[in-house]
């Protein structure tokens, strides 16, 4: 039978915090043994071995797939689980609207009653890991207690894990502190608990990557932001993408966007043959850590190291990039096979499916092939637009912040907000519609600001001001804009072609932030002319560039009315300042 790795390095002396802190979790889970993980290449070689050979994890064909596994989670455990997930603060206003809460007290007895006893008959993984450049004063350190060997191998290509994080938590003395069990993966014993002003967290009954990587969006994100908050920096859901035009000359750009609008795309962005010259480097597609620089810019950093993305969709002509980069050293998760053991997945564009996400032969009357959430976990550094600026401890300047959502009708194809604070509001106010594959209601409007409804650490109206706090202090802030690729014509299709095309747009938004490119002022921001983009080899005509250009004042009317409505639910909390742009976009709609 195969056994947990063994650690040959005393580790636990390189931080004694942690050290108590792993002696504590083990009296209460009652492991049969502890593992401290140096995060060594013959430690993931190990571990492995030891889910290859409990059948957790499958080889995949090793000539077209080299170093590729498949795992499959338990049926009830395939994504996150939002309305079990809670921001515990003593306070419930302090949480917000936007959150679950529970007291904190009560939280922990619950937790604590669950993880009692839960380790009996499995290993205790003690994960130490670093969020961002292990060099960098931007980056933050972790420790992820665990019994999920799979959670181990994910945080080992998502993090800096291993003996550096630990000894820098050695010297810093400060880590978040992250206590996760798979349990029996019960449903009805399942809690993800965040305690942001403890900087801790207690997962229990997932092993899914978003509620058992506890570096992610528990820490990266949720607990992030209340540390950014507390320290003066922006945890954000957004890419950071670099952008190099034929002058040669290099921009960075953070962008958010709700899910199904296009991230991991544009992080991944490849130029139009329409557009020579331009090259594009994707620093992250999913987390940024935007931290005021001492040359009063904003800069960034990507805490991950790799990406856990959504396989569904991912194909050579959605996403080549991506496409390419999982053809080796990938963890697949609740993807279908092959007959010869490749994965296989919706819109892969090749091959067919012989075995569904669930192992049983495929039969297309059970339902889609692979788990419409199956997952790749890969190291940053196969993606074929990987720049080393990522690894840069001072991170990257960025020069705009874009936001955006995926929009019939309303807003157009791009617009610059007038200030820090006009784009404060756009970001606060960035809604997208629900189609009918996946609510049945065609055009359903929901707020998610910021693309961080899910993942704020604390009240929205707090998270707002700090917002505008982050741009009071910054001598050169970015430019903020808002894209949205998605307007369609009466006849329900798209009239923007979208993928490397919105470089074009891109392009735009760098000239302006570089006081080059023209633009017109709208009651709502700053729209390029159609003359202003570049359109050269480009398949539209005038007609639909001034639709997707256009800005209707009815509709837009009725739009800052729902976004005071919307604010109007954060009550006293809710910034004035943002009110009162609220109120300018207002009058200048008349």
């Amino acid at each position: 039978m195969a056994t947990a790795p063994s650690s040959h390095t005393p580790l636990p002396q390189l931080s004694a915090p942690v050290a108590q802190w792993v002696d504590s979790v083990a009296a209460l889970t009652r492991p049969d043994s502890i593992h401290w993980c140096d995060g060594s290449t013959a430690e993931m070689a190990a571990l492995r071995d030891l889910l290859l050979g409990r059948q957790e994890l499958q080889a995949l064909d090793p000539a077209t797939y080299p170093d590729c596994y498949l795992a499959r989670s338990h049926p009830s455990d395939v994504a996150r689980v939002e309305h079990l997930t809670f921001i515990c603060t003593p306070e419930q206003e302090d949480a917000g609207p936007n959150n679950h809460w529970m007291a904190p007290a009560e939280a922990h007895a619950k937790m604590d009653a669950l993880f009692a006893g839960c380790m009996q008959g499995r290993t205790l993984y003690v994960v130490p890991y670093c969020m961002g450049p292990i060099d960098s004063p931007y980056s933050r350190c972790g420790v992820e207690i665990t019994d999920s060997a799979y959670v181990v191998l994910n945080m080992g290509i998502m993090t800096r894990m291993g003996r550096a994080a630990l000894e820098r938590i050695g010297r810093e003395g400060s880590f978040v502190r992250g206590l996760h069990s798979v349990g029996e993966l019960d449903p009805n014993r399942r809690f993800i608990m965040h305690f942001p002003e403890e900087l801790s967290i207690k997962s229990f009954g997932s092993g899914y990557g978003g509620n058992a990587l506890l570096g992610k969006k528990c820490h990266a994100l949720r607990i992030a932001s209340y540390q950014a908050r507390t320290e003066g920096w922006l945890a954000e859901h957004m890419l950071i993408v670099g952008l190099k035009n034929p002058q040669g000359e290099t921009h960075y750009v953070a962008c958010a966007f709700p899910s199904a609008c296009g991230k991991t795309n544009l992080a991944m962005l490849i130029p139009p043959d329409t557009m020579p010259g331009w090259e594009v480097f994707t620093v992250g597609d999913d987390i940024a850590w935007l931290h005021p620089g001492p040359d009063g810019r904003l800069w960034a950093i990507n805490p991950e190291s790799g990406y856990f993305g959504v396989a569904p969709g991912t194909g050579p002509k959605t996403n080549r990039n991506a496409y390419d980069m999982i053809r080796k050293d990938t963890l697949f998760t609740n993807v279908a096979l092959t007959a010869d053991n490749q994965p296989w997945w919706e819109g892969i564009g090749s091959g067919a499916p012989a075995i569904d996400w669930l192992g049983r032969p495929f039969d297309k009357a059970n339902g889609p092939a692979a788990h419409p959430n199956s997952r790749f976990t890969v190291s940053a550094v196969h993606n074929p637009s990987y720049t080393t600026e990522a690894e840069n401890p001072r991170g990257v300047p960025i020069s705009a912040l874009v936001f955006g959502g995926r929009r019939r009708e309303l807003a157009p194809l791009v617009y610059q907000a007038r200030d820090w604070a006009h784009g404060v509001l756009m970001g606060a106010s960035v809604a997208s519609e629900t189609t009918a594959a996946a609510t049945g209601a065609v055009g359903v409007v929901r707020r998610d600001p910021m693309a961080m409804k899910p993942f704020c650490g604390y009240n929205f109206a707090d998270y707002w001001q700090h917002w505008l706090n982050v741009g009071a202090k910054l001598a050169h802030p970015p430019g903020i804009f808002h894209v949205n690729w998605f307007r369609q014509g009466a006849d329900g299709k798209f009239l923007w072609p979208g993928f490397g095309d919105n470089l074009r747009v891109l392009a735009w938004i760098l000239d302006r932030c570089a006081g080059r490119a023209q633009a017109q002022d709208t009651p709502i921001g700053f729209l390029p002319s159609p003359s202003d983009l570049d359109t050269s080899g480009l398949d539209i005509d005038a007609a639909t560039l001034a639709e997707i250009l256009s800005v209707k004042p009815e509709a837009w009317r009725q739009e800052v009315a729902d976004i005071r409505s919307y604010l109007g639910e954060y009550g006293a909390r809710t910034p004035q300042a943002l009110l009162a742009e609220v109120a300018t976009v207002e009058q200048r709609l008349g």
